[in-house]
């Protein structure tokens, strides 16, 4: 397709050598051109074995999946970015469906859902009771249904990514991607793709219980511009109901209890953390107040 030409295939790599020439010959094989591998101070080989399977290879200057998105970002001179894995988990005979959305003008940012057709073994029952949170989580609090947040095969436009404010050096890049789709009202859609096992001999860089840990609180932190009301309002709601349960012993113990015993300073904290409360739930009101007139005037501007 002649579309192709305008298409940058950005791969983020760290240690894929035993992978890595199979995903740029899938590409290139496919009339892909223009592949652009950012590699983070692989120790295998990997940088050299792209280069000699045709791709352009930047390094790294930082560490995480994170900061090489941002500098890549850099390095692409393309419209539309196709963004995957290096570990051949992801199949470059979905690249047309990732890529169609954007090349017929209706969607600005595509994500591929791995869940639609998950070879067995693809993902342990750990990793996908943690997608599954994370989605649920993130569609309560961010009022979308993306299906995949953490899905690594995207296609996007440069435009629309320039725009973002990307945080994360690790694994939470791609939650941040998501919910900068939300905030920006970025046109997004979901393209199901398939999602592989591993080959034999490469072995994955992801962490769960560690990266996972960081995805929840990236998820929290994120809340904070897209939805304030949930942010500041769990905090007040956690604060209001702990300076109920203490104000309701201090009560108990003074007019229940024989013989009486005061606790001042119980009441004290507790009264605390009741206005405290209050005071976030308000704050929370009002911050979500802001940012609905933000978006509204942002789209009058539009």
């Amino acid at each position: 397709m002649a579309e192709f030409e305008d298409v940058c295939v950005l791969i983020p790599t760290l240690n894929e050598a035993a992978t890595i020439g199979d995903v740029i010959e899938g590409f290139t094989s496919r009339g892909f051109e223009n592949v652009l591998v950012v590699d983070g101070d692989s120790t295998d080989g990997t940088a050299e074995i792209a280069r000699d399977r045709g791709a352009r290879v930047v390094e790294q200057s930082g560490t995480g999946k994170g900061q090489a998105i941002r500098e890549a970002i850099r390095h692409v001179d393309a419209e539309y970015v196709l963004m995957l894995d290096g570990d051949g988990t992801y199949r470059p005979e979905d690249a047309d469906a990732m890529l169609e959305p954007l090349l017929e003008g209706e969607y600005e940012h595509v994500i591929g859902d791995r869940f639609a057709d998950m070879e067995d073994g693809a993902m342990s029952r750990l990793n996908r009771l943690g997608n599954a949170m994370f989605n649920w989580v993130f569609r309560h609090v961010h009022g979308e249904n993306f299906e995949d947040i953490l899905s690594g095969y995207r296609a996007f436009t440069r435009e629309s990514v320039e725009d973002f404010y990307l945080d994360a050096d690790g694994f939470g890049v791609e939650t941040e991607m998501a919910v900068e789709c939300v905030k920006h009202g970025v046109p997004t859609t979901v393209v199901p793709i398939r999602y592989e096992a591993r080959p034999d001999g490469s072995d994955t860089n992801l962490h769960p219980l560690r990266d996972g840990g960081v995805i929840l609180v990236t998820l929290y932190q994120l809340a904070k511009t897209s939805n304030p009301m949930f942010y500041f309002g769990s905090v007040g709601v956690v604060s209001g109901l702990f300076g109920v349960a203490m104000a309701g012993y201090v009560a108990y113990e003074w007019f229940v209890k024989v013989p009486r015993e005061s606790h001042e300073v119980l009441a004290l904290v507790s009264a605390f953390a009741i206005l405290f409360g209050v005071q976030l739930l308000m704050f929370g009101v009002l911050s979500d107040l802001i940012v609905t007139l933000h978006r509204e005037q942002m789209r009058r501007l539009e």
